[in-house]
C-alpha cells in the first residue's frame, strides 16, 4: 500500500523545459503517479507530440509555449496555472543549457572564438534568470496560500566546475545558492525550496545511437556507478520532493550523479 506522504494525486505541477530530457523524464514520473502537470516548451516541436502521447495514456498533462527567460512569458504561464487549477502546489524550474566553449581563446588554439557578450547572458539567463522569473511569478501565489514547493534543476558542474562551461558553471552555482537564499525567505510562509543536481543524463530524444554509446562508455570509466543517469530517475527522486514526505527539507541540493560529485 502507498503511503500516504508519497501520494501526488491531484497535485498541481507546472514543469519549464519540460519537453525533452530531465524535464521529460519528470513529467512522466509525477503524471503517471496521479500529478495534473502543465508542461513548457519554447517551440511545440517536441512538445505537441509529447502531450498527445500523455493524454493518450490518460494522463492530465497540459503544455504551453513561452520563453522562460522573459518576463511576460513566464507571468503569462502562471496565469495558464490558476486558469487550470486555480492553485499552483509545485514549481520544477527545469530549463537550462550547456554550450561548450572557452571563456578566452587559449594559447595555441588558432581560430578559436571566445564567448561572446551575448552567449554569456545567454547562459545566464537560461540557466539562472529563468529559475528567478519562475520563482518571482509563483512567489505572491503559494507565499499567500503559505503552502508550496519550488524544484530547480541544477548540475553536478554547480558544485564541480567544468573547463569550457565557465558561464554554465557558473550559473548553476548561482542557482543553488539562489535555493538556498530563497528556502530561508520563504520558510515562514510553508514555502519549501530545493535543488537537484544530476550528472550525466542524455537526452533520449536528440542523441544518437553514437552518441548514447561514447556517453556510456565515457561514464563507465568516469562516472563510480559506471552508467549514465536515466531522465526517469531524476523524475522519481522529483517525486519525493512534490510529495509530502519532502515537507521538513529545503535549501538542500541533491546530487543525483552516479557517485561523481565524490571523485
Amino acid at each position: 500500500m502507498l503511503l500516504k506522504e508519497f501520494d501526488v494525486s491531484k497535485k498541481t505541477v507546472l514543469v519549464t523545459g519540460g519537453s525533452r530530457g530531465i524535464g521529460r523524464g519528470m513529467v512522466q514520473v509525477l503524471a503517471e503517479s496521479g500529478a495534473e502537470v502543465l508542461v513548457t516548451a519554447l517551440t511545440n516541436r517536441y512538445l505537441g507530440p509529447f502531450i498527445d502521447e500523455m493524454v493518450s495514456a490518460g494522463h492530465l498533462v497540459y503544455g504551453i509555449t513561452h520563453d522562460a527567460t522573459k518576463a511576460s512569458g513566464m507571468e503569462r504561464v502562471v496565469g495558464k496555472a490558476m486558469e487550470l487549477w486555480g492553485q499552483l502546489d509545485v514549481l520544477i524550474n527545469a530549463v537550462g543549457d550547456s554550450p561548450i566553449k572557452d571563456l578566452v581563446a587559449l594559447p595555441g588554439s588558432e581560430g578559436q572564438v571566445p564567448v561572446s557578450d551575448a552567449e554569456w547572458r545567454y547562459l545566464m539567463d537560461i540557466n539562472l534568470n529563468s529559475a528567478f522569473l519562475g520563482c518571482r511569478a509563483v512567489g505572491p501565489y503559494m507565499l499567500e496560500r503559505r503552502r508550496g514547493k519550488v524544484i530547480n534543476i541544477s548540475s553536478v558542474a554547480g558544485s564541480r566546475p567544468q573547463a569550457s562551461r565557465v558561464g554554465y558553471s557558473a550559473a548553476k552555482a548561482g542557482l543553488e545558492n539562489l535555493t538556498r537564499a530563497l528556502a530561508i525567505e520563504w520558510a515562514p510562509y510553508g514555502v519549501t525550496v530545493n535543488t537537484i543536481a544530476p550528472g550525466f543524463f542524455p537526452d533520449p530524444v536528440l542523441a544518437s545511437a553514437e552518441d548514447l554509446e561514447r556517453t556510456t562508455e565515457m561514464t563507465r570509466r568516469r562516472v563510480p556507478l559506471g552508467r549514465p543517469g536515466l531522465p526517469r530517475e531524476v523524475g522519481l527522486l522529483a517525486l519525493y520532493l512534490v510529495s509530502d514526505a519532502s515537507n521538513y527539507m529545503t535549501g538542500t541540493t541533491i546530487s543525483l550523479d552516479g557517485g561523481l560529485s565524490l571523485l
